[in-house]
């Protein structure tokens, strides 16, 4: 059995001479959060579209949860759960109501769809506003009423397409929690975001697609350790201990008033450790170390040309 809740294979899409996708392949794992980051016409809501089967690929292959979009569509739409960039709530409804349209859209029993109702506003709490009209709610609450319609049918895997687009900082949050609690269940996240810190704190995986190519994928701290730039800084006892740790470390720059030592490395395990055991080879005591890197701004600029800031404003 796969563990691969998405894969894509050569995936390309055009319109007419515009070419949007153009070979991409992905292997998303499951009960994992995926995220896809790339400037404002990198194709990234096509691929979304592709995958969920709003939109027929040119060429390529894509299963998803083991399906083939292209053959097993039904398939496909009955394991996945969408949420767009704005919520999809009826505000002339209830909080309740619109979970039990979808629980009716979804023909579950009676006591089925009563359970699954109650459950979902607990979890989501919005249990004291099941009665109140969607349209009194605040941005916050709406997305996370539009998530709650989403898990309705149950969904192994989720897309989420800038999930937290306008919402203050707190109910940002809130929403984080709820994709890690998603995911601890096992239920597969493909999301896109504007907020890099969002991908920096959610994604086991990222993928940068620009121009319609994948230019880089991996981890966050992969991502980061890709881009020149980081560091280690050691600060030491004292002036003495800093002076000979200069002259073990000729490649790092010393700071005399702060009695620290800034040294180049990726910040990897191995590299720091190798640095660590040189410093104790000459007894030179280290009173604590910091790991700097890049963050996903300075991947995404080195990657496309411009910073995130600057693509989404595009």
């Amino acid at each position: 059995m796969t563990n691969s809740a998405i894969t894509a294979s050569g995936l390309r899409k055009a319109y007419q001479d515009k070419v949007v996708l153009d070979g991409v392949d992905l292997d998303v794992r499951t009960g994992t959060v995926f995220s896809l980051l790339g400037p404002n016409g990198a194709g990234k809501t096509t691929t979304v579209n592709v995958l969920t089967t709003l939109l027929k690929a040119d060429s390529g292959t894509v299963r998803v949860a083991g399906h083939d979009v292209a053959t097993e569509t039904k398939a496909v739409r009955s394991a996945i759960g969408v949420t767009g960039q704005f919520a999809a709530v009826d505000e002339l409804l209830t909080g309740e109501e619109n979970l039990q349209l979808m629980a009716d859209l979804r023909h579950l029993g009676t006591r089925e769809s009563k359970r699954v109702v109650e459950d979902l506003l607990h979890r989501f709490d919005l249990t004291e506003s099941a009665r109140k009209t969607a349209a009194t709610y605040s941005g916050g609450m709406r997305r996370k009423l539009d998530l709650a319609m989403t898990l309705v049918g149950r969904p192994r895997i989720i897309f989420l397409d800038e999930p937290t687009t306008g919402l203050d900082p707190r109910s940002r949050r809130t929403m984080w929690t709820i994709v890690r609690d998603l995911v601890a269940e096992g239920i597969t996240i493909f999301l896109t975001t504007q907020y890099l810190e969002e991908a920096d704190q959610l994604a086991d995986r990222i993928a940068v697609l620009d121009r319609g190519k994948l230019v880089a994928e991996g981890t966050p701290g992969e991502l980061k350790r890709m881009i020149p730039g980081g560091h280690v800084r050691f600060r030491f006892p004292d002036a003495e201990r800093l002076a000979a740790a200069t002259r073990v470390l000729p490649d790092g720059t010393p700071d005399e008033e702060n009695l620290t030592l800034r040294l180049p490395s990726d910040g990897g395990v191995k590299s720091l450790r190798t640095v660590l055991d040189r410093l104790d080879d000459y007894a030179i005591e280290v009173e604590e170390f910091s790991v700097h890197t890049p963050d996903l701004d300075d991947v995404f600029l080195a990657l496309t040309g411009h910073s995130h800031t600057e693509a989404d404003a595009r």
